[in-house]
């Protein structure tokens, strides 16, 4: 059986808010080239009439540096979760109060659309991305980070988390920087129900506590 297909099993990962992680091992992660390296986890950090061209990968990467609180165990903030296997770093998610996106609340519609929702309401968080290394992928690791984020913002004070993730069809050919966000099915095998469902590809799964 080959690497790629052999899946990880949740209690072989080690699972660490970013604060406690090195920049580097989030570099790793994100790699040098491709959707994460590009993003560095900003697209819906972006401020009204900013840009990925506009702004540069090393203010991206600078901002990501900053926000994360790398190397700091003691912050009382982060802005994501880092996965390891073996102490080599393979995973990324991005987990925070739902209104410290600020292009979540701006520009992404999907939240929003027909539902009476507080975009100011900083007890609901938000699981929006996942980055997971070439030779990791379709193995399970973002399904354990999906389940680990929903832990992690319990644990402190969220009353809910939501995730956005794409409805991907049997054989559908999909690019890997459109799953940035998640199948629906991650959040399904941890434990987020389904609340809404804005388009045909996309829904807004839910896990209330």
């Amino acid at each position: 059986m080959t690497r790629e297909k052999h899946p990880i099993a949740p209690e072989d990962l080690r699972v660490i808010p970013a604060n406690e992680a090195s920049f580097e091992d989030i570099e790793t992660v994100m790699g040098v080239r491709g959707d994460a390296a590009t993003c560095h986890c900003q697209r819906f950090k972006l401020r009204r009439k900013e840009s990925f061209g506009s702004l540069g990968r090393e203010e991206l990467t600078a901002r990501l540096r900053e926000q994360s609180h790398c190397g700091e165990p003691r912050a009382r903030t982060t802005t994501g979760l880092v996965a390891y296997l073996d102490d080599e770093p393979i995973g990324w998610c991005g987990v925070e109060p739902r209104s410290a996106y600020d292009g979540l609340r701006r520009a992404f519609r999907v939240p929003w659309d027909g539902r009476d929702e507080d975009k100011a309401d900083d007890t609901v968080w938000a699981v929006t991305c996942f980055t997971v290394r070439a030779g990791y992928r379709r193995r399970g690791v973002s399904r354990a980070l999906a389940a680990a984020a929903a832990s992690y913002a319990k644990e402190h004070g969220a009353r809910a988390v939501e995730g956005y993730p794409l409805v991907v069809q049997p054989g559908e050919d999909i690019t890997w920087g459109e799953l940035s966000v998640g199948k629906r099915s991650i959040f399904d095998d941890a434990g987020f129900t389904e609340v809404h469902a804005p388009t045909k590809r996309r829904v807004v799964m839910r896990k209330d506590f």
